[in-house]
């Protein structure tokens, strides 16, 4: 080996040191970053060390492979020659440009999730548009780019000042030699792909330790691979038609009788018992971007960033225990449209055949409203526009040129730049978005049309900037600046709302599609799904607070309830206000999937695992598995999953 160090492989032997070093001091830094809850206990931290070297290796021999196949194919002749020299050169510098790119993301993924590259990343690879201007707004990018070129020229200096190149352009191994660095090259990528998964880092209970395992580039292709995971293959199931009959039993409630001879075995008629107190109002319902309840003065938040939202708590019907099905928009979107528990993988709004299910846009077109979906940026991002515009919704975004499929019936208006006052990376600001929203409600009003319009809020999102002089923060100082814009933008819809002449027969409903981090040192840190939910302005509701634990995806069922609607069901989404009600929800990420009932969660990881534990508000305590309560939620997610699978969540 020492012989191969000092010859022709002298550089592949010097970079791959480089990247393990590099990556060694990288998983310190993540370590410092989360010290107050990372373990470093000595058995643990070793463990994530030794075991997050073996990944490292596994990554560098992926780099290592294409520069190794080079020198294999080069006749000694050519070494040294003006192309040898050329191309080892560009292969330094490219790979060099990749891993300090690399690392650089992996620091601004990690500062916003707490996590390495994970299906957030993925999505970013996607919607480039988006993802590039946010990081304009966000970072000095001339000054990063700036950066990493620098960097990459001073090691590519340094390089040669160690004389690795000279060594390389020297030295002329025999073929044997070659074949013999080539085959160890791809034996140890092989046997580390086959053996090692992203699973392969779940060393310890502590969720830090085994992302700071992790290797990115590594996480990033697991995560691309398994965008969606098959149930019954990566948890653990119970007899289908025993699941079918559990969750049957959960669903029903005094006012549901089954539709027999259905293909969907949930699909049920709610008949309301007081059918003379019908209400059919306008409903705005405002789903805001990463609201967690901690920003609201009534979980302990002295700042006053969200005074509007107090004021509504205290003159609607406040949930106060509330819980965000997942940590993304879309998992908030599908919770809410659909009232599923989160199917593991991709949510349902970004997979395929996701058009023509049954939603919550079904019920209210059957009692004659027009269904609308509002979003300030191109919906076209995270398949926004294809799911509502396939379920029926009219969609009002800000289009770039990217249009719906001739399979999407609904219409499409885009908002021109003259209804602009403000707009970053993800779209036009608050204000604006509900600017648009109360022209078309007017709209409405006037065809005497009732409308139901879904409003995607984007102000409360990295790079926080809002319009200046409307709150005494300035803009993209951090998220409390951010926080206070959109809670102010919200102020501004009520009161310009109760300027008009429909503002009297609508309802507004205010619900978070997820907290604004999700990132805690237990696998589902259940603390941060929980959000805030009001609604507000419905006829002879009196102003409450809701204290029962509810899950996000019971809104629309709840809502139904207190309008008196008799309608067709299909949800797994429950009117709270049922004297047959039992609180529980759902707390899930991409991989686990968590059922919570009062400070008792179910946690179903992939590879068939299964954990119970006791929430203390901080963290997750094991304790004893409940059989009953461990097939209530493999029942919920195993269905749930089946029934999109093969196409029941479509019938109507």
């Amino acid at each position: 080996m020492k012989r191969f160090f000092s010859n022709r492989y002298r550089l592949l032997f010097f970079f791959s040191g480089l990247f393990l070093f590099l990556s060694f001091v990288l998983r310190i830094v993540f370590t410092f970053w989360v010290s107050n809850d990372v373990s470093t206990n000595l058995y643990v931290f070793s463990k994530t060390l030794l075991l997050g070297l073996l990944y490292d290796i596994s990554v560098v021999s992926c780099f290592t492979l294409l520069f190794t196949f080079y020198l294999l194919i080069l006749p000694n002749k050519w070494v040294g020659s003006l192309f040898d020299r050329i191309m080892v050169y560009v292969f330094y510098a490219l790979h060099l440009l990749i891993i300090y790119f690399v690392f650089f993301a992996e620091v601004t993924f990690w500062d916003e999730f707490k996590s390495r590259f994970n299906f957030i990343a993925v999505d970013y690879l996607i919607y480039t548009y988006e993802v590039v201007k946010n990081i304009q707004e966000s970072y000095p990018l001339p000054l990063l780019i700036g950066g990493i070129a620098t960097i990459t020229l001073l090691t590519i200096i340094a390089t040669a000042r160690f004389k690795v190149f000279r060594k390389t352009f020297e030295s002329h191994p025999s073929f044997y030699q070659k074949v013999a660095i080539i085959l160890l090259n791809i034996i140890i990528m092989v046997s580390s792909l086959y053996f090692l998964t992203n699973d392969s880092s779940n060393i310890s209970d502590n969720r830090y330790n085994n992302e700071i395992t992790k290797a990115g580039i590594f996480s990033f292709f697991a995560a691309f691979r398994n965008n969606h995971l098959k149930f019954e293959e990566h948890y653990q199931t119970i007899d289908l038609k025993e699941a079918i009959t559990l969750i049957r039993t959960e669903l029903t409630d005094s006012k549901t009788s089954y539709i027999e001879n259905s293909k969907n075995p949930f699909r049920r008629t709610i008949t309301d018992p007081y059918p003379e107190k019908f209400q059919q109002p306008n409903v705005v319902f405002v789903l805001m971007e990463s609201m967690s309840a901690s920003f609201m003065n009534r979980f302990g938040n002295e700042k006053n960033i969200t005074p509007n939202l107090n004021a509504l708590a205290e003159q609607g019907i406040f949930f106060t225990n509330m819980f965000a099905n997942g940590t993304r928009t879309v998992r908030g979107m599908e919770a809410v449209t659909l009232s599923v528990p989160p199917t593991p993988g991709n949510s349902i709004v970004k997979r395929p055949d996701n058009q023509n299910l049954y939603t919550i846009g079904n019920v209210f077109r059957d009692k004659g409203y027009q269904t609308m979906f509002f979003y300030g940026g191109d919906g076209y991002f995270d398949n926004m526009n294809s799911f509502y515009g396939g379920n029926g919704f009219d969609i009002y975004d800000r289009g770039r040129g990217s249009i719906l499929s001739d399979k999407i019936k609904s219409k499409r208006y885009n908002i021109s730049d003259e209804e602009v006052t403000f707009e970053n990376a993800w779209g036009i600001c608050d204000e604006d978005i509900y600017a648009k929203v109360l022209k078309e409600a007017d709209t409405k009003y006037q065809q005497k049309q009732p409308f139901m319009a879904f409003v995607m809020t984007t102000s409360n999102h990295k790079p926080y900037t809002y319009p200046a002089n409307k709150i005494d923060i300035p803009s993209g100082s951090g998220r409390e600046g951010a926080v206070k814009y959109a809670d102010f933008a919200i102020g501004e819809l009520i009161r310009n709302a109760k300027q008009k002449p429909w503002f009297k027969n609508t309802v507004f409903i205010f619900i978070a599609d997820h907290c604004a981090s999700s990132a805690g040192k237990s696998e589902i840190d259940v603390n941060n799904h929980h959000i805030p939910a009001i609604i507000y302005n419905l006829k002879n509701e009196p102003a409450r607070e809701v204290s029962l634990e509810v899950a996000q995806i019971d809104i629309f069922p709840t809502l139904f309830s207190l309008m008196n609607w008799s309608y067709t069901s299909q949800f797994y989404g429950k009117d709270v206000f049922d004297v047959t009600y039992h609180p529980r929800s759902f707390v899930g990420t991409y991989i686990n999937l968590g059922m919570k009932k009062n400070n008792e969660v179910v946690i179903l990881y992939n590879q068939k695992r299964n954990g119970q534990y006791l929430w203390t508000q901080y963290d997750l305590q094991p304790t004893k598995v409940s059989p009953d309560f461990l097939n209530s939620a493999i029942a919920n997610y195993q269905t749930a999953d089946y029934l999109f699978s093969h196409g029941l969540f479509s019938e109507k």
